[in-house]
């Protein structure tokens, strides 16, 4: 955790001192005005989470609106200017070796700042009504698992909702009510339903229990689940009326087995339940149609062909363009569906809320609704 802590502050610092450095080339002395700003806006994350920690709740929801928004924008505009910058010096560059004047593919200092800038806002503007819609997406796998007697079983996948200061009860509705509308047989969350210390959502809780599918609601942990708080994310899941998996698998009415893995991010601390997918797999009715939960999207070769479909989450699909790029080279499948093995399937949800930044751009927030259909004789 410490080596985490250090790795994002260090981070956080620099791109805080390449906007600072482009500001002053801009605006000569009136940058030493940005100096408090961006030193507190450079640990707004870390005073956010000591105002959570001492039950201040009405100072942590501003401080996160407040720093959460600048880290959104201080991330499109660094990544805009650092493609404005490589594009010029690449122009530059390239006058050089032909021998033309390089000097008029150089930018002034205010323009070097304001292009960037001026994007930053439209796409940070842009990217918070994409945050605030939610888009259906749908899978359908035909499979001779489903029983006889039953045409289609519809499975509803939430994940990556980060309930907390940010994503509250209004947010919550909005989610609930594409829930609700999709009409699930099973729903399902793949982790990071809350989000900090969760405090004073018992709302929330309630909302989530409104939904009563006809073969129940079942849930593993995510990484902000130990990040939360485990004994209180437990609650908090349970009381919203999820059975939660840790290492667990069941079959659900005869119908279908559903296994649910634990998010690592609590085994440094001991508190990820370890388990073999393998034998966990295993032992479950192989002619039955086998739903893996795994918060990340991570593939078990020890697990392949046990399961039939494994619905993960974690990535956000990198939540605002261009982070999507690290996300891919992290996790090659980052959304939507992968076919692993024969008839086995991965896949992986862009989440239906935020983290940080209420801000998407180019991966939309979404429900999933996964219908198991009996083939046609």
């Amino acid at each position: 955790m410490y080596l985490f802590l250090i790795a994002f502050f260090s981070l956080y610092g620099a791109a805080h001192l390449y906007a600072f450095l482009k500001a002053r080339a801009a605006l000569g002395a009136w940058s030493v005005y940005l100096i408090p700003f961006m030193a507190g806006m450079v640990f707004a994350p870390l005073l956010v989470h000591l105002a959570e920690r001492r039950g201040l709740g009405t100072l942590a929801r501003v401080l996160s609106w407040i720093g959460y928004a600048w880290m959104g924008l201080l991330f499109l505009f660094v990544s805009a200017s650092a493609v404005l910058d490589i594009s010029c010096a690449l122009l530059y560059l390239g006058g050089l070796i032909r021998g033309s004047n390089p000097a008029a593919f150089a930018l002034t200092p205010g323009l070097s700042f304001l292009a960037p800038l001026l994007l930053s806002i439209l796409i940070g503007v842009y990217g918070y009504f994409e945050a605030r819609g939610i888009r259906v997406e749908r899978v359908v796998i035909r499979t001779p698992k489903v029983p006889a007697g039953i045409d289609r079983l519809r499975i509803v996948q939430l994940s990556d909702v980060h309930i907390g200061l940010i994503v509250r009860e209004g947010r919550l509705r909005r989610i609930i009510e594409v829930v609700k509308g999709s009409c699930p047989d099973i729903l399902v969350s793949t982790g990071d339903l809350v989000d900090g210390q969760i405090n004073d959502l018992e709302g929330a809780a309630a909302l989530l229990a409104e939904i009563r599918p006809r073969y129940g609601k079942f849930a593993v942990t995510g990484n902000h689940e130990f990040y939360a708080g485990l004994a209180q994310a437990l609650e908090f899941t349970r009381k919203a009326g999820f059975t939660v998996l840790r290492g667990e698998a069941l079959t659900v009415e005869g119908l279908i087995n559903i296994a649910g893995i634990d998010d690592p991010a609590g085994r440094p601390y001991g508190l990820s339940r370890e388990v073999s997918e393998r034998e966990l797999l295993s032992g479950l009715p192989g002619e039955r149609f086998t739903l893996l939960l795994k918060h990340r999207p991570e593939i078990d070769s020890g697990g392949l062909g046990l399961f039939d479909l494994q619905l993960s989450g974690h990535t956000h699909k990198g939540q605002i363009f261009p982070f999507c790029l690290a996300t891919y080279l992290y996790y090659p499948v980052h959304a939507g569906t992968l076919k692993l093995l024969d008839e086995s399937y991965l896949y992986v949800s862009r989440g239906a809320g935020t983290w940080g930044p209420m801000i998407r751009f180019l991966s939309p927030p979404e429900v999933t609704v996964i219908e198991l259909v009996r083939p046609s004789t």
